[in-house]
């Protein structure tokens, strides 16, 4: 069985990105175990800051040296802020994927419905297994 990185103050998607819930306010990124499905990340393209996105809709997209993939939005958001250092350091996705390769800073339209929206951390965990 794999040992993937999956922290339990954080909720998850089946599309393999984690948000951080901090009042109305979040960050989002993708998780260790994508990261790893990936490999090399070369560029983190995000075009959406201030923009509202529906929960399923995408909000960017990252390129890795063999793959291209959507990032998908957990629930409804505001994008309030872009991690501008993956521009010049896209690796800080891999190389620490909850931490300084966070992704974006939302305002969540609605906070109540992100915990059926998404999954936990042992959820998350049998999903990846």
């Amino acid at each position: 069985m794999a040992d993937h990185n999956i922290p339990d103050n954080l909720r998850y998607t089946e599309d393999h990105e984690w948000i951080k819930v901090d009042g109305d306010s979040a960050t989002i990124g993708i998780t260790d175990f994508a990261q790893s499905e990936l490999g090399d990340i070369v560029f983190v393209e995000i075009e959406t800051e201030g923009e509202t996105i529906e929960g399923g809709e995408v909000f960017g997209t990252i390129e890795a040296v063999k793959t291209v993939s959507d990032l998908f939005m957990p629930t409804g958001a505001t994008v309030d802020q872009f991690n501008e250092k993956l521009e010049e350091d896209p690796s800080l996705v891999n190389n620490d994927p909850y931490g300084a390769g966070w992704m974006i800073k939302v305002s969540l339209t609605d906070a109540a419905a992100l915990e059926g929206a998404t999954l936990s951390a042992a959820q998350y965990a049998e999903l990846v297994g």
